[in-house]
């Protein structure tokens, strides 16, 4: 071979090498969803909201996101995981209250019979809250959720909770806070059952934790200064709870909201009517062979207002079942 032909062949090779590095070295992001508008959707607005020079930048101290928790970073069925927490401490304390055997809703949890218990809605899941939650120190309450979450399986899956988030959201949140935002969870859920957990497998720290609480009070007991969990709810964080939560805790209206339900209607609602641009996103659970499939009848996770004004509104909606490639981490790429 020639001088001339190596030359070329040189040539061609160093092209051939310029060429595949952006193709080698640039990994797509939201790699768990599916090419289509849904994944546009967000890409375009990060783009919009994050490039210099672009008539929608936003500096990166307001680029505020905020997720619901239930049904959207992670699974919400059979039941919010929290009231199976709540189930499971009634056994747990059930040989320190005697009174529990005749006194509902806790006789017919010790019975077996936890459709009967709940068959109070929400008055009775809060009466069996107080009484688990409550008379013990914020650091026990910690100790305790602790213990809880790093070794109770799902029924249905035998997965542990925390292995039952969402790998396409988790993706999400990465994506996100490369790109200048502040993550936050507004949850319906208890602040401090969320707390001891969410920064290990969300990496959102403590404090960017919104939640439902109850009451504590300061104590000092064998001479050691403890807060205390009293009987008695602080703040109820769902539905239109959740913009006066997000007002009161982080002072700034969210740049971009994601929620599952009508619970968080208020909260989507709230942030796209915001000056500037502002984005809002729904996750539809249409999937019941890796997940679940419910949205206007189910019993938790109800999603009804959302379907019939969410598109009106300019929200994004995502088809669990088109538009993610992969639920869970585990399943199968």
């Amino acid at each position: 071979m020639n001088k001339k032909s190596i030359g070329f062949l040189s040539f061609q090779i160093g092209l051939a090498i310029i060429l595949a590095v952006p193709v080698f070295g640039n990994t797509s992001p939201l790699p768990s969803w599916k090419e289509g508008t849904t994944k546009s959707a967000i890409l375009q607005f990060v783009a919009k909201v994050t490039e210099n020079g672009s008539p929608d930048y936003v500096p990166s101290h307001e680029r505020i996101a905020v997720f619901d928790n239930d049904g959207t970073l992670w699974a919400e069925q059979p039941m919010y995981f929290q009231a199976i927490f709540t189930l499971d401490r009634v056994q747990a304390l059930a040989p320190q209250h005697p009174e529990w055997k005749t006194q509902e809703p806790f006789a017919s949890i010790l019975k077996g019979n936890v459709k009967e218990a709940l068959a109070g809605g929400e008055k009775a899941l809060l009466e069996l809250v107080l009484a688990t939650h409550a008379g013990m120190t914020t650091e026990d309450f910690r100790k305790t959720v602790t213990e809880w979450i790093g070794t109770a399986k799902h029924p249905k899956t035998k997965r542990l909770y925390t292995e039952m988030v969402y790998q396409p959201m988790l993706e999400l949140l990465d994506y996100l806070r490369s790109n200048g935002f502040k993550t936050f969870i507004v949850s319906g859920g208890g602040i401090e059952f969320m707390r001891p957990w969410v920064e290990r497998i969300y990496g959102i720290p403590p404090e960017q934790v919104i939640g439902s609480s109850i009451k504590t009070q300061y104590e000092v007991r064998e001479g050691k200064p403890v807060l205390v969990r009293l009987r008695e709810f602080n703040f109820f964080n769902d539905k239109a709870g959740k913009p006066v939560g997000i007002n009161q805790y982080i002072g700034r209206r969210p740049l971009m909201t994601f929620g599952n339900s009508d619970g968080d209607f208020q909260m989507l609602e709230w942030t796209t009517t915001g000056e500037g641009p502002r984005f809002g996103l729904l996750v539809h659970h249409t999937d019941d062979e890796r997940e679940w499939a419910y949205d206007r009848e189910s019993h938790i996770g109800r999603l009804s207002r959302g379907l019939d004004e969410g598109a009106k509104r300019g929200w994004t909606i995502v088809n669990m079942k088109a538009d993610w490639k992969r639920i869970f981490s585990f399943e199968k790429p």
